[in-house]
């Protein structure tokens, strides 16, 4: 069964780059026809998807926050990273990792848009 857990900082400065590690256990990231993602949610408002890096490696990013979005991936150690730069309060969210088998975004993602999920990690970007 495939688990996913995010990590990282829970409270971020403005200006400063967000990073959050998806820790992936019961598939690999590179063998398996997977598509891993990232996505938010703001306090009050919808999932907002963030992009994500295919099991090829190769990365698709939400065209709003493409400019300061970066995915990555550590095959070793079967984790994919978020790198958001230039973050403000407007990126206070709780933000998950997320397991597609479709390389097609949803124009509005739901949960059952992914065969799993993270449990979710708050992020808060001080002013």
């Amino acid at each position: 069964q495939v688990q996913l857990q995010e990590s990282g900082p829970g409270l971020v400065e403005s200006s400063q780059t967000l990073s959050l590690t998806c820790t992936v256990s019961g598939a690999s990231i590179i063998t398996g026809i997977n598509y891993w993602n990232w996505l938010r949610r703001p306090p009050g408002k919808g999932l907002e998807w963030i992009g994500y890096i295919g099991y090829t490696g190769r990365t698709y990013y939400n065209p709003a926050l493409k400019n300061r979005t970066s995915i990555s991936r550590d095959t070793a150690k079967n984790q994919f990273t978020l790198q958001m730069s230039s973050v403000t309060p407007e990126d206070t969210a709780m933000y998950y990792c997320a397991c597609a088998i479709d390389p097609r975004v949803p124009p509005r993602p739901v949960a059952a848009d992914f065969e799993s999920w993270g449990q979710g990690t708050q992020v808060t970007v001080s002013s």
